[in-house]
């Protein structure tokens, strides 16, 4: 099972149900566990041996969803902004509420970020000057 096929799956009721449509598969359960069983052996009786990971989707959880974004976004614009006034690692974990592993995770990812962008022109010599 090196394959892996996302879906998505809605509360029906008091059951999840999923349709993966690329390969005509329904499945149901009272679980989402139950469900995505049930939506393996749904694609191994079309000879599809895959995995499934499956997405629950209801309004309230798309609102979590946009919300969590937010907060992502949120976290790493305060990340940044404490970092280039010298914050240390700690401090910015303290202050914004995140672990210090998140910190330094996207503390690194700026900088490799910055590694890869162009220089600016204030940077670059001015030819003809002497």
């Amino acid at each position: 099972m090196s394959e892996t096929i996302e879906g998505q799956t809605h509360r029906r009721g008091r059951a999840w149900v999923t349709h993966l449509a690329e390969h005509g598969v329904y499945a149901h359960g009272r679980t989402l566990r139950a469900t995505e069983a049930n939506a393996v052996q749904g694609l191994e009786l079309v000879g599809v041996s895959a995995e499934v990971t499956l997405i629950p989707v209801t309004p309230e959880l798309e609102t979590l969803r946009a919300a969590d974004d937010a907060r992502e976004q949120a976290l790493r614009a305060a990340v940044h902004a404490l970092a280039l006034r010298r914050t240390t690692r700690r401090d910015i974990a303290l202050a914004t509420r995140a672990p210090t592993w998140q910190v330094k995770q996207i503390l690194a990812e700026q900088a490799k970020k910055d590694d890869l962008q162009p220089p600016t022109e204030s940077a670059t010599t001015a030819e003809g000057t002497v």
